[in-house]
């Protein structure tokens, strides 16, 4: 297990994007022979953008993600409430399912998520995300796995948090302030000089929509002016370049 974490730790050190933090995850999860997993972190900027790295099969995550489940999912649910690693099944008789509940169990089933192992990460700020480990069976192997590194798990799941949160808010970040991926589309062009009009032209949005954007910008930034928000961004990516 010595092994596996040490060479987890060191690939999540120099991940710089969510394809290495899934190919980290996915090596560490191979070498403890669990199936599958998935990583839910529900955005810093809206209740209703949910990132998710998975080996699941996409066009379960995709259904997933299109369909909001994060909101109805009862393991996500429990996570929410409750910051102790738990255990459950695609029956139900560890959750208390409502029926539309049972009804997204019975569609993950189909797609070979029957049995699991989750571990909510509650963080600073009400930061929340939770790291699953599922198979198609209560298989035995599965079972002993989970028992024997239940506390290491625990352990994976904090690093990849803290690591996941900074691969996915850094590029969103302006002077330690998170902004939408849309208002750091306008603040772009902004900080190239174009105006609203022209930016709603170049992202096929209205002058007004991009007007917005762009004031939400300055408002979390804390500046009076879409020119002092604009040289702001510029001056914060160019300092990123040059770390």
């Amino acid at each position: 297990m010595h092994d596996v974490f040490h060479r987890f730790a060191e690939q999540l050190a120099g991940s710089v994007n969510v394809g290495d933090l899934h190919d980290a995850l996915a090596e560490a999860a191979s070498s403890l022979e669990l199936p599958s997993f998935a990583f839910l972190f529900p955005s810093l900027q809206s209740a209703r953008t949910t990132d998710l790295i998975s080996t699941y099969p996409k066009v379960w995550t995709s259904h997933y993600l299109r369909s909001r489940y994060e909101i109805l999912d009862p393991v996500i649910t429990r996570a929410r409430l409750c910051p102790e690693t738990f255990r459950w099944g695609a029956d139900g008789r560890d959750l208390e399912l409502s029926n539309p509940q049972q009804q997204l169990m019975d569609e993950a089933s189909q797609f070979g998520i029957r049995c699991g192992f989750t571990i909510p990460i509650h963080g600073r700020l009400g930061l929340f995300s939770a790291l699953t480990f599922a198979t198609d069976e209560k298989r035995p192997l599965f079972l002993r796995v989970i028992k024997r590194y239940e506390r290491a798990l625990q352990l994976i799941a904090m690093f990849f948090h803290i690591h996941a949160r900074r691969v996915l808010t850094t590029s969103r970040m302006v002077d330690g302030v998170v902004l939408s991926p849309r208002e750091i589309e306008c603040l772009q062009w902004a900080a190239r000089g174009k105006s609203a009009w022209d930016i709603g032209r170049i992202l096929g949005i209205s002058q007004r929509t991009a007007a917005f954007h762009l004031d939400n910008a300055r408002k979390k930034l804390g500046v009076r002016t879409i020119t002092q928000a604009a040289v702001r961004f510029a001056l914060s990516k160019r300092s990123d370049f040059s770390q």
